[in-house]
């Protein structure tokens, strides 16, 4: 993933315009049973002892490793723990993380006097939305991840029967991503490979069944991506378009797609699906869902 770029969908470092969290009691909270994101911050142990049901568990300790476990920016998090203080601290973070829609549970999660649970916890992370929205219509087989970052999209691939490679240059992305399969029962072939010094041998050969690739833009990859898949290969591109600049990052040009370039670039693919997005705030993006002929 480049460095200029914002890692998948998590939000990045620029702290909120008023970073605040709102405290809530047993009561309000009980009323928000299933409308919110659940996020128990305590350990690992103590979360498998007993939690709340429906909840997601990513330990405030672990978030410097495990901040692409988080929910999406965009949901409401409810923040909760053994004690009011740890929550606290946790829904904090969150809002100078960029969270606009967060609060903490002012008390113990015991107070609100629910079933204790001993599930699994919830998954509260994510992959991309327009992937969600295609993965229907792709029929299974070898996948390429480029630019894998920490791993959500390609587990989430492994998860629907996928035999997934997650391709990026960051080593420590590339852990956390093998980290995130073995939580999530899946293995990914995880590579290390700078797409942008030498072209990988793999993308000389026609042999997969579908390649992803998101908010990630090299422009001599487009010819390719579109060899290395296999005839009646999927592609599934999204990256941001020029106009993001005045949001936040990427702002480079080379970084950033002119209007329906994207489209342009794989013409020679059977179109399924193409848009271009510009919500008020960004992110500015377009989004390609094509397949090779084969023939």
């Amino acid at each position: 993933m480049h460095a200029d770029d914002t890692p998948d969908d998590t939000p990045d470092d620029t702290p909120a315009a008023t970073p605040l969290a709102r405290p809530i009691d047993a009561l309000q909270a009980a009323a928000l049973l299933g409308t919110a994101a659940w996020l128990d911050v305590r350990d690992e142990a103590s979360f498998a002892s007993g939690h709340l049901p429906g909840a997601g568990n990513v330990p405030l300790q672990d978030w410097t490793e495990r901040r692409h476990e988080l929910p999406p920016p965009r949901d409401g998090v409810i923040a909760i723990a053994d004690d009011a203080a740890h929550a606290h601290e946790a829904a904090q973070q969150l809002a100078t993380f960029g969270y606009r829609n967060v609060a903490w549970l002012d008390a113990p999660w015991r107070s609100m006097g629910v079933a204790v649970s001993r599930e699994p916890a919830k998954q509260l992370w994510r992959p991309a939305p327009f992937l969600e929205r295609v993965l229907p219509a792709i029929p299974r087989g070898g996948t390429l991840d480029l630019a894998c970052g920490a791993g959500r999209d390609a587990v989430f691939l492994a998860r629907n029967g996928f035999e997934v490679e997650a391709w990026d240059r960051d080593t420590g992305a590339l852990a956390r991503a093998d980290a995130l399969a073995a939580r999530n029962g899946v293995h990914l072939r995880t590579v290390t490979v700078n797409l942008e010094a030498a072209v990988p041998p793999a993308l000389t050969e026609a042999k997969y069944a579908l390649i992803v690739c998101f908010r990630y833009l090299h422009r001599p990859l487009f010819p390719l991506l579109m060899h290395a898949l296999a005839p009646g290969g999927h592609l599934v591109y999204e990256t941001f378009r020029e106009g993001q600049e005045r949001y936040g990052h990427p702002r480079r040009p080379r970084f950033l797609l002119y209007r329906g370039e994207l489209r342009e670039a794989f013409a020679a693919l059977e179109l399924l699906e193409y848009e271009e997005s510009e919500p008020a705030g960004g992110p500015v993006m377009a989004r390609l869902h094509a397949r090779k002929p084969q023939h």
